[in-house]
């Protein structure tokens, strides 16, 4: 099974490396062995709140691709 994690910073939160209208991002495509897709996304929420974003300043999105 595959799965993306988008990390972006907040509104609101200017972005260090260069002005005010420039963002950027992380993606993290990940591959996860098992079928249940509850539990993978579970998993993926778990991973992006502990090691993938910081969630004072950033958002995160998890999908799963298949």
């Amino acid at each position: 099974m595959k799965a993306r994690v988008t990390v972006t910073l907040k509104s609101g939160i200017l972005d260090p490396q260069g002005n005010a209208s420039v963002r950027q991002g992380k993606v993290f495509d990940i591959e996860l062995s098992g079928s249940d897709k509850a539990k993978a996304e579970a998993a993926l929420k778990d991973a992006a709140d502990k090691l993938l974003a910081n969630t004072v300043i950033e958002n995160y999105r998890v999908e799963v691709l298949s």
